[in-house]
């Protein structure tokens, strides 16, 4: 684990409207509480990121782009890059599982986002894991290192610090199928021998490594458990304010149980 601080992400995906999202965290913000070990990141649609950056507490929540693209500016219709969004967010997913698979995004496209979010003072939340038939394959290790090197080759130690990273394995993700925590300490370890061998153990150790994959407020706490896990990139149960806040206050209880 790289700190006291567990981080919680919320990815509501393709999901609320300007207005809808607006009012749902209103109610989120009347059912979250502030702790000081939790740092909580709520990612919206692109849309709504404007509003809600007016409306935020950012004592209690940060905001995180889902998507953006790698160049800072230029003639590229339709596109929102990291320049764009410097101010608004703090965050920026990279190399979503969605993003490979669903649009095509290659790790050159993943490595050029990682850099944008750095030159632009975003943290890239940058997500790797293996699909089912990688896992079968007993694919797990390589797809993890290949994806690793992929994402963070222009990445210095010294900023490799600003770099969260999210095991999401893309079979767990929107499906109901849970990795068991022995799955999720295996791939967190990996990781870690990944980034001491590129970086040295010191960088290494100071990097959020977070799990993601059909979390609920259920399973949470299984997850939190764990040492080698820093924090949860959560999908669908982020859209349940009960739910997620739930999963914030396990986050909560998961340190101070820890200190005892």
């Amino acid at each position: 684990m790289a700190s006291d601080k567990k981080l919680i992400i919320g990815n509501w995906k393709m999901n609320l409207g300007v207005h809808e999202s607006s009012l749902f965290l209103h109610r989120l913000a009347n059912e979250v509480k502030i702790h000081r070990n939790v740092d909580v990141i709520i990612a919206p649609t692109m849309l709504a990121l404007q509003t809600l950056s007016l409306q935020v507490n950012y004592k209690q929540f940060k905001l995180a782009a889902q998507n953006f693209y790698w160049r800072d500016h230029g003639a590229y219709t339709g596109e929102v890059s990291a320049t764009n969004l410097r101010g608004i967010v703090q965050y920026g997913l990279v190399g979503h599982s969605e993003r490979r698979h669903v649009f095509n995004e290659s790790d050159k496209d993943t490595r050029a986002k990682v850099q944008a979010a750095i030159r632009n003072g975003i943290r890239p939340i940058l997500c790797v894991g293996e699909t089912t038939n990688e896992r079968t394959a007993g694919e797990t290790r390589d797809v993890i290192h290949d994806q690793l090197i992929g994402g963070l080759a222009n990445v210095t130690s010294e900023e490799l610090s600003q770099v969260v990273i999210a095991y999401e394995p893309v079979w767990a993700i929107g499906t109901g199928k849970n990795a068991v925590p022995s799955d999720v300490t295996e791939a967190v370890v990996t990781i870690r021998h990944q980034l001491k061998h590129l970086y040295g153990a010191k960088a290494a150790n100071e990097v959020q490594v977070l799990y993601g994959g059909s979390v609920t407020a259920d399973s949470a706490a299984d997850y939190l458990a764990l040492n080698e896990i820093d924090g949860l990139l959560v999908g669908g149960a982020s859209l349940d304010e009960k739910a997620f806040s739930t999963i914030i206050e396990k986050a909560h209880r998961s340190i101070n149980s820890g200190k005892k």
